[in-house]
């Protein structure tokens, strides 16, 4: 029994750490769109590509997850009846290699992924 728990805590444990992430509370969390995903929204200007982004953090902050995500690491979510995709990764702090211990925020950071499903 103690295992199960302690499975439970520590998915519980990463879940909260990308919550975080994914409300800009975490400052070494890093977010990268596809160029395929801004192509749908903006014509390519610096501006519009920032209001762009803006608009989809928006979304993706307020996104749900389902059950097979305990980890709150991966949503579907729309804006303006595009599909779009969310993953977080772990890697260690010099983005070389993946995080020996995501629940350890000192040897972790969280690399935000906001693409169109098709780029997956």
């Amino acid at each position: 029994m103690t295992l199960a728990i302690d499975k439970l805590d520590r998915t519980e444990a990463i879940a909260r750490l990308n919550d975080r992430a994914r409300q800009g509370l975490d400052r070494q969390a890093g977010v990268v769109f596809t160029t395929n995903l801004l192509n749908k929204f903006s014509d390519g200007a610096h501006a519009n590509d920032i209001i762009a982004q803006a608009r989809i953090m928006k979304a993706m902050r307020r996104c749900t997850f389902s059950k097979d995500s305990p980890e709150r690491d991966l949503s579907i979510f729309e804006v303006d009846g595009h599909r779009i995709m969310m993953k977080i990764d772990y890697y260690d702090p010099t983005l070389e290699w993946g995080s020996e211990d995501p629940t350890d925020a000192s040897k972790t950071r969280r690399i935000i992924t906001i693409m169109a499903p098709e780029d997956n």
